[in-house]
């Protein structure tokens, strides 16, 4: 699991590589645009057949591609989203998700303020229409971005109507009985190990202006 979650920054990396017309790169080179060692990228990508030759590198387009099938990047899901606030209209407007493959169906909600209204071309319904919604729609994942009191009842209730993923960005981890895959997004967390990383810069650059004096 944690190689998987360092295959979408391969990909993002490669695809990078594709539009300036790189046609070859080495663990090495790799290893210094990502920042990252050559050996860990040799220790990923043998998880999955290595891809690589010897003396040559990794063929990017090949690399592209494949890292791109273990992903499932070529298929679509259909993805609703359970909260039209500050959260949900940005991922609603964020027109990335399409381009990898998941797309919006559907936007639900509670508030008398939002139903109704149109976020990216697509009305904003009220929690009351999602069971009939859902018995006529296909849906993949369900996108949480309720308040966390409200997390664990509406994930179950989507749960139970047949999504298969949800993507949770509650404060509340989520763990459900039902046959479902959960990731947790914590955007707090991210901004602490940033508030973490900062802190500790600043401590490395004043030991070494203490020395200097």
């Amino acid at each position: 699991m944690a190689v998987i979650r360092r295959l979408p920054r391969y990909y993002r990396y490669l695809a990078d590589l594709l539009r300036v017309d790189i046609k070859r790169i080495s663990s090495k080179e790799l290893s210094e645009r990502m920042g990252i060692t050559a050996s860990q990228i040799r220790q990923d990508l043998n998880c999955f057949g290595g891809f690589g030759q010897q003396g040559y590198g990794y063929n990017v387009e090949t690399l592209y591609k494949e890292i791109g099938k273990i992903l499932g990047v070529e298929r679509r899901f259909t993805t609703i989203i359970i909260g039209a606030g500050n959260m949900g209209n940005a991922l609603a407007n964020y027109e990335n998700f399409k381009k990898r493959g998941f797309d919006l169906i559907g936007i639900f909600d509670i508030s008398p303020n939002r139903v109704g209204q149109y976020i990216n071309g697509i009305e904003i319904m009220h929690m009351d229409r999602l069971e009939e919604f859902m018995k006529t729609h296909v849906v993949d994942i369900a996108i949480l971005t309720v308040p966390s009191h409200a997390t664990a009842e509406v994930a179950e209730k989507v749960a139970e109507l047949g999504v298969k993923g949800i993507w949770n960005f509650s404060p509340q981890d989520l763990k459900l009985s039902h046959n479902v895959v959960i990731e947790n997004v914590h955007l707090s967390d991210g901004l602490a190990v940033l508030g973490y990383r900062i802190k500790e810069m600043e401590e490395q650059e004043q030991k070494k202006k203490d020395k200097q004096n």
